[in-house]
């Protein structure tokens, strides 16, 4: 008895973790095998990053100066009030990749493979979408960089900023749960992709990422402003202090109170598509 009973408190890591631990250690090990596979495809990472960056050299250039905000038509102030909008843009469009990572692995037979070994049910899923957490902050801080290089500037402070970005990075990991979904959805990683960006230019194009929402059709205006991505870029202007003087604040809850606004929806995105990505991923099938 005393050999049995030393056996079971000495076994397996696996067996004295408990629940919560063996899930969160799971889900860390795939994310470690995404992260090395990011870093074995360096390409992948390179278009994520020139996309973006293409994005705020055209609108700041090309938009800049026709645009007016707050009453004005200043280029610097365009660029302050758009770097919020890019930066959303950037989180979410993460999405696609996630989604068509996902669906390769279904297609190539290793969700199955993963489903076979004694692992937690969600940790593929959650693994896959911290890696594309990470490699999403990595394009954040080069675009950032690109950003102050046009002449985009925190008026806030440090930490408000930081904040502004963790705010961003959580919108960014509740919408690649969304991804998740798609890419168990459908058969191919093409699909995905597609798949994965047909929701999201409307949603990103009917906010207030790119021009006031003000200034919209009265539909339109009221879907931009209870838009959970117009909620974050909001917050994201106000703790960056890019909201210019004299800039008309619609009287919409979300764009009243935008941190709180993100969050809840940044939360309720994260709690419903997890539990219908983990639930579909129990039985999809490559």
């Amino acid at each position: 008895m005393t050999a049995v009973d030393h056996t079971v408190q000495g076994g397996p890591p696996a067996l004295r973790r408990g629940r919560v631990g063996r899930s969160v250690h799971d889900s860390l090990v795939i994310a470690q095998r995404n992260l090395l596979r990011m870093r074995r495809i360096p390409e992948v990472v390179v278009f994520g990053v020139v996309q973006p960056v293409m994005f705020v050299v055209l609108f700041s250039y090309v938009f800049g100066g026709s645009i007016a905000v707050g009453g004005d038509t200043k280029p610097s102030l365009y660029r302050e009030f758009l770097m919020a909008g890019i930066f959303a843009q950037t989180v979410t469009f993460a999405t696609a990749g996630a989604g068509a990572g996902i669906a390769d692995d279904m297609h190539k037979g290793l969700i199955d493979r993963f489903r076979s070994l004694p692992m937690a049910r969600g940790a593929v899923l959650t693994g896959r979408t911290l890696a594309d957490l990470v490699q999403t902050a990595l394009t954040l801080v080069v675009l950032a960089i690109v950003a102050a290089i046009v002449g985009w500037r925190i008026h806030e402070g440090v930490p408000k900023a930081l904040a502004g970005f963790a705010l961003l990075l959580l919108l960014g990991y509740a919408f690649s749960w969304i991804g998740a979904l798609i890419g168990l959805s459908v058969r191919t990683p093409e699909a995905a992709t597609s798949g994965g960006l047909v929701w999201l230019f409307p949603l990103t194009f009917i906010s207030n990422a790119f021009v006031p929402s003000g200034n919209m059709p009265t539909v339109l205006r009221v879907i931009a402003e209870w838009n959970p991505f117009s909620a974050t870029v909001q917050a994201a202007r106000e703790l960056f202090g890019n909201l210019p003087p004299g800039y008309p604040v619609p009287a919409a809850w979300p764009m009243r109170h935008p941190v709180w606004a993100s969050l809840i929806w940044s939360a309720l995105i994260i709690l419903v598509f997890r539990w219908l990505a983990v639930r579909k991923y129990r039985s999809a099938t490559g």
